[in-house]
């Protein structure tokens, strides 16, 4: 009855991290780029001395869902969206790291950064707009900067945002949500080929009712663990009984 009581275990612990991992999902269904974590089971072998019959069961996250996610227009001029695969490079205490968060804004000291003040890099550095100038970004990533009063045309340009597209498989989601390279790659060049959208801005991709089944899927799959160590434990009480008795 040990034996069934691990299986039931491991089952049990696992369904429960799964929903963890299945609950911030769901609360990051509002959140602009978030990319929905993927989970799967797996078995895993119990190796010992006696005949492999018997598994565990893992939950593992094997990476993210890179889809896009729905594209809401706001007519703001730093919202701003990347058309297909690719990524914004912001830059962080360890490092540069990639986003699909456009809605970016201009910091006291003129720094263009997201909402939540990290840092935008651009192809040559820091991208900083005059004060009092009104910015705008290009389809390529161009950021313009028309002071008042200036002309419509002939605006100068601040620099160029640096959009990246490394291969899905190269990168690992870090602990605050950002995207970074694998360990032991280079940090990913600019590419041309990728392109954004102005006046909007990309929202999750995580699909609510996919994600409330996936919750009552796993309550359902820890219900029925527990229900196995349940009768594990009558059927050990009765076997002892037997024994006592016989």
């Amino acid at each position: 009855m040990d034996r069934m009581l691990y299986v039931a275990m491991s089952g049990a612990k696992q369904a429960m991290e799964q929903q963890a991992s299945v609950a911030n999902n769901m609360a990051n269904v509002s959140t602009p780029g978030f990319r929905a974590q993927v989970n799967a089971f797996r078995a895993v072998p119990v190796v010992g001395e006696e005949a492999q019959t018997r598994a565990f069961v893992v939950a593992t996250t094997p990476g993210a869902d890179f889809s896009t996610g729905p594209i809401t227009e706001t007519g703001r001029e730093l919202d701003v969206a990347v058309k297909g695969d690719g990524w914004l490079v912001v830059q962080t205490a360890t490092g540069e790291a990639y986003t699909r968060v456009g809605n970016l804004q201009v910091a006291a000291d003129g720094q263009l950064t997201t909402m939540g003040g990290r840092p935008v890099v651009g192809e040559n550095g820091a991208l900083v707009i005059p004060p009092g100038a009104t910015a705008t970004v290009g389809s390529t990533g161009v950021i313009a900067a028309r002071g008042a009063g200036d002309p419509t045309v002939g605006v100068a340009e601040v620099g160029r945002l640096k959009l990246v597209n490394p291969p899905s498989t190269d990168l690992v989601r870090g602990d605050d949500g950002l995207f970074r390279m694998r360990e032991g790659l280079q940090p990913a060049d600019a590419d041309p080929a990728v392109t954004v959208m102005s006046g909007v801005f990309e929202g999750s991709n995580v699909n609510p009712v996919e994600a409330m089944v996936a919750m009552i899927a796993n309550a359902r799959s820890f219900e029925m663990q527990m229900k196995s160590i349940t009768t594990a434990d009558t059927n050990a009480q009765s076997a002892n009984k037997l024994l006592a008795y016989g």
